[in-house]
């Protein structure tokens, strides 16, 4: 097998809540940053140009003055100067108005060549106003591989990893704001004490056992490589890292190959990168991989079938939350 490998690079850090432009700024250094280590594909966070927690306070209008057109809106085309200048695919999140005026949770990767790709999240709650999106996201890139793209809650759901696999996908994106929240499972996550942050440097162990624990790497270790390995995917998650309005985010920013392995994590209290090359050569012979050509559909129409326990995404994420 000949090695085919790709420099990949995930972000972890604390944006501007409604600043643009001070997130964009973030996004600048760390794409410099990257190239200088010859990256070539690169993933920030979910709602990273926005900001994130702090929309579920907003009006319709306000939240229609902060979204854009994607592509052909500033931050669209900001992200695809820094990518032909750095000949990188770059991948960041904003809230989205398309032509008839809806709003979405959308994830934009700008590429070299010209060309954009987006994918609205399908499992969106952070505000009432924004829609959910409708359909899988998968595109070919420069670098000769397949991107996937799935925002936060959407890799929650072991079905859309598999959906982004079988639409041939070899790298998921997989942008987050997570990690420190206030979940309805009481062995999920939870709640970071703000106090503990803001002690990090006085303290840096009482944050670290945060951001390891159960409510940041610790629980995503629970699944996350799972996506990965059981799909034969390479993945990238980037999250957001710190205060984020009443919430602190863990960071974990890592990149993990189709083997559910971890090849490069960072667990810093801070704004970091973190990157490693991709070996696509690993893929055919990879466990997911196999596992796919064993499928057998013919077994599987109960999938798509209603249980009658479906609930819309934000009651069953805020279901138990005292605050709805």
């Amino acid at each position: 097998m000949s090695s085919r490998k790709i420099r990949s690079a995930a972000v972890q850090f604390q944006h501007a809540a409604g600043d643009k432009a001070a997130n964009l700024a973030t996004i600048d250094h760390f794409v410099a940053t990257a190239a200088a280590q010859d990256v070539r594909l690169i993933a920030f966070s979910e709602c990273c140009i926005s900001g994130y927690w702090h929309l579920r306070h907003l009006s319709r209008d306000a939240l229609d003055e902060l979204a854009e057109p994607a592509f052909a809106g500033p931050s669209s085309a900001h992200l695809m100067r820094l990518s032909q200048q750095f000949n990188m695919t770059i991948g960041a999140g904003l809230i989205e108005r398309d032509a008839d005026g809806r709003l979405y949770n959308t994830y934009v990767v700008a590429m070299p060549d010209g060309n954009f790709a987006r994918h609205r999240k399908l499992h969106v709650f952070v505000n009432e106003h924004l829609s959910a999106g409708d359909s899988y996201t998968v595109f070919n890139t420069p670098l000769g591989a397949k991107l996937g793209v799935l925002i936060c809650y959407d890799n929650n759901l072991i079905e859309n990893a598999r959906a982004t696999a079988l639409l041939g996908a070899d790298v998921l994106l997989a942008p987050h704001q997570t990690g420190g929240c206030k979940s309805g499972s009481p062995l999920a996550m939870g709640v970071i004490d703000r106090a503990i942050w803001e002690r990090r440097a006085e303290d840096p162990a009482a944050i670290h056992a945060e951001i390891c624990g159960d409510k940041g790497r610790g629980w995503l270790l629970r699944w996350l490589p799972a996506r990965a390995h059981d799909n034969g995917l390479f993945l990238l998650f980037a999250n957001g890292i710190g205060p984020d309005d009443n919430e602190v985010r863990t960071g974990n920013a890592m990149i993990l190959d189709c083997y559910g392995r971890i090849l490069a994590e960072t667990i810093r209290a801070g704004d970091d990168l973190v990157i490693a090359d991709l070996d696509l050569s690993l893929r055919e012979r990879s466990t997911g991989a196999r596992w796919i050509k064993a499928r057998r559909p013919e077994l599987y129409g109960l999938l798509t079938e209603k249980t009658g326990r479906e609930q819309e995404t934000r009651a069953v994420r805020f279901e138990f939350d005292e605050e709805r």
